[in-house]
């Protein structure tokens, strides 16, 4: 089964910008679709964006506008541009790959994102 190594995380202001990137570790070519998740503290996991196979993109309504989700099938790399970082977005975030009914693959161990002034 494919593994994802998520990076990039850190610290940023309110208000700042981070680009996460997960490196997958053989071909993502036939994967249905590829998110981007995230969980806090107390919270469940949430699917922040997904991209299919096709380049269709979905977006939770919270990050709509903010964040922007890639895919280079050829790199087996998928990336998060976050922009306008809010505290509420302090979370570990992870991709994975889903097949058409939604169910995730292996979960990698995540990058921590940290809002705050």
């Amino acid at each position: 089964q494919v593994q994802f190594e998520e990076s990039g995380g850190g610290l940023v202001q309110p208000g700042g910008s981070l680009t996460l990137s997960c490196t997958a570790s053989g071909s993502i070519d036939d994967i249905y679709g590829m998110g981007w998740y995230r969980q806090s503290p107390g919270k469940r996991r949430e699917l922040l964006a997904g991209i299919t196979s096709g380049g269709i993109t979905t977006y939770k309504d919270s990050v709509k506008g903010r964040f922007i989700i890639s895919r280079d099938n050829a790199k087996r790399t998928v990336s998060l541009q976050m922009t306008s970082l809010q505290d509420e977005d302090t979370a570990v975030y992870y991709c994975v790959g889903y097949n058409r009914q939604g169910d995730p693959g292996s979960w990698g161990r995540g990058t921590q994102v940290t809002v705050s002034s």
